[in-house]
């Protein structure tokens, strides 16, 4: 006699399947939150950083005490520039040369 399959035993196994799944993208979403949070901490203490660098120059100190003092200037950030799109040189072992130029031949005279 084949094993009697039971919907409630099916259903139990594939809720577990899904709960696993549920709970390692739950997982993912809170580490990445984390991480986006940190990220924008970062970000405030480098602008507060660069305020307070500012600040000391204008208090009169100038970059090169400061350097001396062991407190370099802050990093600046690289900006993103869109670049233009490549262009490919052409190079002169893959260029064709140029064609000539003949011109047609007189057409006979017909007498």
């Amino acid at each position: 006699m084949a094993k009697e399959l039971s919907i409630d035993d099916i259903d139990q196994k594939a809720r577990e399947l899904l709960d696993r799944r549920i709970a390692s993208v739950r997982a993912l979403v809170t580490a990445r939150q984390t991480l986006a949070d940190l990220r924008e901490q970062v970000a405030e203490a480098e602008r507060e950083d660069v305020r307070l660098y500012n600040a000391a120059l204008s208090d009169g100190w100038s970059a090169d005490e400061l350097r001396k003092l062991g407190l370099a200037e802050p990093e600046k950030k690289a900006r993103t520039r869109r670049r233009a799109a490549a262009k490919k040189p052409a190079s002169e072992s893959t260029a064709s040369p140029p064609a000539e130029h003949h011109e047609p031949a007189p057409a006979p005279a017909y007498n």
